[in-house]
């Protein structure tokens, strides 16, 4: 996916993202969410944050920037901090999730909002998560990842071929970035999406 291409893509999606995307992919927010066990006072990135759906779900007690690609996405996502006064919220930026801004070591938490399909180089997405992470800190990818069910992953590859009209690669697996993951790493929100838990500093073999 170019860059470009997933402006395009979003901005398309902007005005009808929350009603056709949102209820489909919440439940992959909520969960991971729940497992990121936050303490008060971290900071977190959110990265493809989007329009915001999940900015409400994380407690008022920690610190939270996003970053996305499509400034028609991050102008809903700010309505949406003003509108619920999410006064923790500390920026939203328009920023390459492959090449970001922020110093070394700079968030306790990152988070990654079903982007790692979208990015040209996922690999060098995952290397920017840890660089802006502390050492020991930990890193959350949500998305969809190509399924192991043979019918579905027909159709998955069948509509890889539209990756630049959807916005994102339909039939992305999660071993071309993390050939050597632990099953452990790894929880199942539901047939089409998991969350991957990565600890910063530990291999991964990437």
């Amino acid at each position: 996916m170019q860059i470009e291409a997933v402006k395009t893509a979003y901005r398309r999606y902007a005005r009808i993202y929350d009603a056709v995307f949102g209820p489909v992919l919440q439940p992959g927010r909520r969960a991971l969410l729940e497992r990121l066990e936050l303490k008060p006072g971290e900071r977190v990135l959110e990265v493809g944050v989007g329009t915001g759906l999940s900015l409400p779900l994380y407690p008022r007690s920690v610190r939270i920037t996003g970053i996305d690609v499509s400034r028609e996405m991050l102008e809903k996502a700010r309505e949406r901090v003003a509108r619920r006064r999410l006064e923790n919220v500390d920026a939203l930026v328009e920023m390459d999730a492959e090449h970001m801004s922020f110093p070394d070591a700079t968030f306790d938490k990152v988070v990654a909002m079903y982007v790692v399909s979208v990015v040209a180089r996922p690999g060098k997405l995952i290397e920017e998560l840890h660089r802006v992470c502390k050492p020991r800190g930990e890193i959350f990818i949500v998305n969809h990842f190509r399924s192991d069910n043979r019918f579905i992953g027909a159709v998955e590859k069948a509509l890889a071929g539209f990756s630049s009209h959807l916005g994102f690669h339909p039939d992305f697996d999660l071993r071309e970035v993390l050939p050597d993951y632990q099953a452990g790493d790894v929880s199942r929100v539901n047939l089409f999406q998991k969350v991957v838990r990565l600890r910063n500093g530990v291999s991964h073999k990437l």
